[in-house]
C-alpha cells in the first residue's frame, strides 16, 4: 500500500476514535470508549507506516488538517454543531493546503531516505 493510502486509512480510523470519544460521554459508554482505544492505536499505526514513504512533516499536516475538517463536519451534519461562514472558510483553505502538500508531494521522491535506519 502507498503511503497516501495508508495515511488516509489513519485519518478515517482516527475519525472513527474521536467520534467515539464524543459518543462515549467521558468514557461513561462503555463500547465507544473501548472502541476508542482500537481505533487510535489503528489510526497511529498506518499514520506510522505512511511516515516511511512520506516526509512527517506532510504527514502530520494532512492527517491534522483532515482530521479537523471531517470532525468538523461530522459535528455539524451528525450533532447539529453551529457552523459559521468563517468556520467554512477556514475549513476551505485547511482543504487548499492539504491539496497543495500532496501535490507538491507527489512530484518528489517517495522512498525511505537512507538516512532513516529501520530493523528490517
Amino acid at each position: 500500500m502507498g503511503g497516501w493510502t495508508l495515511l488516509m486509512l489513519g485519518i478515517a480510523f482516527e475519525v472513527a476514535g474521536t467520534l467515539c470519544l464524543k459518543l462515549s460521554y467521558g468514557f461513561n459508554n462503555l463500547l465507544p470508549s473501548i472502541l476508542c482505544f482500537i481505533f487510535f492505536a489503528v489510526a497511529l499505526s498506518f499514520i506510522t507506516l505512511s511516515a516511511k514513504t512520506l516526509d512527517i512533516s506532510i504527514v502530520y499536516a494532512v492527517w491534522s488538517g483532515v482530521g479537523v475538517v471531517l470532525i468538523t463536519l461530522i459535528g455539524a451534519f451528525w450533532f447539529a454543531e453551529q457552523i459559521t461562514l468563517q468556520t467554512l472558510f477556514f475549513i476551505t483553505l485547511i482543504l487548499i493546503g492539504v491539496f497543495g502538500l500532496h501535490h507538491t508531494n507527489a512530484t518528489t521522491k517517495t522512498t525511505e531516505p537512507e538516512h532513516v535506519h529501520s530493523v528490517k
